[in-house]
């Protein structure tokens, strides 16, 4: 199928299709990553005509939250069970602010990027927790700069269509949401081996057409680098006190038409990811579209970039998720499989800061046990076929056949309600 078919085709068969590419991906897991949100600065030099994280300097206490505020935020997410720290600001705000400059003077920096690293450093070391950076557009020596305390790092494209930064456009006066800049810093960050986050913004005044062309771009750009380890398929949400605000919601059939031509598109390894807090109560058709992932949540601090949707509790998450026949479980905020090839992924210093917070699937551990070095053949995420493996194992066990080893080490690695009918 390709784009022609996918706008032509009934959002019901490319649903089903989507959900069967999920399935063989990922089988009955949706996961999630338990974190809290620092918002380092809502200082920014772009004017996205829909954003109301950005403010300036006279709507803001200070222009930049002060190292003990960060530690702070970062020590409750560590007694409240989190393992991510999510550090969310304004891309280099130093350059349109004189405000923005004064603070970094006075904190001993001299960019926006200098204080990122700092205080994702102090987290590391301090908390052992694992920073995910969102800083903005960056270069490839803003990368190689910062990637030695953060295990993956995020740039949403939100839309490659230039026309969207035309005058009267959403992202009009925005140097940094030019499609080639931002694409530009996606590819960076494959060049220097950095797992990425990346995604779309549906709603924005995008057509699907140009939504398939940026997917392709991203498609293009994974290819080469392989370092996109999640796609966010997010709807755009009106607020008020923005230029934006009369403008209508996405139909929550685009939003779903998106998640599955992504799925279609990148195949079931590529995790697809929705904002739950966005999308309350729609969380089934979300999953049968082809999700496999919640994003970030957190039980204590709010989402700042959408402050009017909060998040769900995490008992809410899980019964919604086992509503849609999935189970939910944590991982980190770098994916299994760039886990499993740490060499290239991971700064060697930050290997065994990850690894302890790891199980052997490359998902977030449970428990403090931990075994020796693991050998043989690296872990992959369970798929439909092995969840189908265990029921056959099931059917051996209630006939009072025997197991071989490698049967052994897939009950082992049963999740959920298999888990609870295995044991």
């Amino acid at each position: 199928m390709n784009d022609h078919d996918w706008l032509k085709a009934p959002l019901a068969e490319l649903c089903e299709r989507a959900d069967t590419i999920r399935n063989d991906g990922f089988g009955n897991l949706v996961t999630y990553s338990r974190k809290v949100f620092v918002p380092l600065t809502m200082l920014c030099r772009d004017v996205c005509h829909y954003c109301t994280f950005a403010q300036t300097p006279r709507h803001l206490a200070a222009a930049f939250l002060p190292p003990e505020q960060v530690m702070d935020i970062a020590l409750r997410g560590k007694a409240a069970g989190c393992k991510e720290v999510l550090f969310t600001l304004g891309d280099k705000p130093e350059l349109r602010y004189k405000a923005a400059r004064d603070a970094l003077d006075e904190l001993g920096y001299a960019t926006t990027l200098e204080y990122v690293a700092a205080m994702a450093e102090r987290v590391v070391e301090e908390t052992g927790l694992l920073p995910h950076l969102n800083p903005g557009v960056l270069s490839a020596d803003d990368y190689r700069r910062l990637r030695p305390f953060a295990p993956s790092m995020g740039l949403m494209l939100e839309s490659a269509a230039a026309r969207l930064c035309e005058q009267g456009q959403p992202h009009h006066g925005s140097p940094d949401k030019v499609p080639e800049v931002r694409l530009n810093s996606i590819a960076e960050a494959g060049r220097a081996g950095v797992p990425l986050t990346t995604g779309l913004l549906v709603g924005i005044g995008e057509t699907r057409a140009e939504r398939i062309e940026s997917l392709q771009a991203l498609h293009a750009i994974h290819a080469q680098y392989g370092h996109i380890q999640e796609l966010i398929i997010q709807n755009f949400v009106p607020k008020a006190a923005t230029k934006m605000h009369a403008a209508p919601a996405p139909d929550f059939d685009e939003l779903r038409w998106t998640i599955a031509v992504a799925r279609l598109m990148f195949g079931q390894q590529m995790s697809i990811q929705v904002p739950p807090n966005l999308n309350a109560g729609r969380l089934r058709e979300l999953v049968a579209a082809g999700v496999n992932d919640w994003g970030g949540v957190s039980p204590i601090t709010p989402d700042h970039v959408n402050p009017e949707a909060p998040w769900p509790h995490l008992e809410e998450l899980a019964a919604e998720t086992k509503a849609a026949g999935k189970h939910l479980i944590e991982r980190l905020t770098i994916y299994p499989a760039y886990i499993h090839d740490a060499e290239r992924w991971l700064d060697p210093g930050l290997r065994p800061r990850v690894l302890k917070w790891t199980d052997a699937d490359g998902l977030a551990r449970d428990d403090h046990w931990a075994a020796g070095q693991a050998q043989g053949e690296k872990p992959q995420p369970p798929s439909q076929a092995c969840r189908s493996q265990k029921q056959s194992l099931l059917q051996k066990a209630r006939e009072g056949l025997g197991f071989s080893e490698a049967e052994t080490v897939a009950l082992f690695r049963a999740r959920g309600d298999e888990f609870d009918e295995i044991w």
